[in-house]
């Protein structure tokens, strides 16, 4: 029986295992040698010499990597609140006894299974063509250009990103809103408060850790955004949609700057991993308030 109860003992263990070998290979290892090469001046091939932190400086003092995090940061802003502000009220109105509640969830998260270039090559042609011809046809002059060739291109982004990530967030959202139990809603109705006021007094409240958890996830992924950007304008017009984590894969993979580069990467895992931890510590705070 003890031999058993060993063995049994072990085998979640040998289960996780091979997973977590993976993971150290694959994730793990290819992140320390990033940090590594971020001390080093070498240029992705051939040899390197130790550099301390001359990497690091440099990113200080370069205006186009300021630019990027300038973006990076105001793109994953507006995002994130937007994505969340609109899912959490597509979510509410999804869960509510409504007809066709289940194609319209169908359709709310059709967007999250296409990939990221099919619906980059589709907006491209709706902002390229479509809008611009719309435009051109009603004489209206301010959407009779392509957005993606101008400064606005960030917001041609930006409508895609929240269109695409709002299906996650929905999801998400309606887990929460169906755990909670009707009878509190009956016991308001008949206390006579008015919906707006279930909302923030019973709703909210109770759907809190799953707003923190679509938060946290909606910074982290908006922080590090790529995909959108290299299959709509690929950092273009100019650099005006650089974000951080395009300008490490054009100048670290394109351009010889491994070094740097790798250092960029190693500065945005820290701030993406700093705002996650503050924004957990302060949304599990203000749970406990609500609560």
């Amino acid at each position: 029986m003890e031999r058993l109860k060993k063995k049994r003992d072990i085998t979640p263990y040998l289960m996780v295992l091979p997973l977590a070998i993976l993971f150290f290979i694959f994730h793990t290892v290819p992140f320390l040698r990033g940090v590594f090469y971020s001390f080093t001046d070498w240029p992705g091939y051939g040899s390197w010499h130790f550099v301390g932190l001359r990497n690091y400086l440099y990113m200080f003092s370069n205006s186009q990597i300021s630019q990027a995090y300038w973006f990076t940061f105001k793109f994953a802003l507006f995002a994130t609140i937007f994505v969340n502000a609109i899912s959490l009220a597509l979510a509410v109105g999804l869960n509510a006894n409504i007809k066709y509640k289940k194609i319209l969830r169908a359709l709310y998260f059709l967007p999250y299974m296409m990939g990221m270039l099919i619906v980059g090559f589709i907006f491209n042609f709706i902002f390229g063509t479509m809008i611009p011809n719309f435009g051109k046809a009603l004489d209206w002059s301010s959407i009779s250009t392509n957005i993606l060739g101008t400064d606005r291109a960030w917001i041609g982004i930006l409508i895609v990103t929240i269109w695409q990530g709002m299906a996650f967030n929905i999801l998400i959202y309606l887990s929460g809103l169906q755990s909670i139990d009707d009878e509190i809603y009956e016991a308001a109705l008949i206390d006579g408060t008015t919906p707006w006021k279930r909302f923030w007094k019973i709703t909210f409240p109770l759907i809190a850790p799953f707003f923190t958890i679509n938060l946290v996830l909606s910074v982290k992924g908006y922080l590090m955004v790529f995909d959108q950007i290299m299959a709509m304008t690929s950092g273009g017009p100019g650099n005006s949609t650089t974000s951080i984590s395009v300008l490490i894969y054009t100048q670290g993979f394109q351009s010889s700057q491994f070094a740097i580069q790798s250092a960029n990467a190693v500065v945005l895992f820290i701030i993406v991993a700093a705002i996650s931890l503050l924004q957990l510590n302060i949304l599990n705070k203000r749970e406990e308030r609500l609560q």
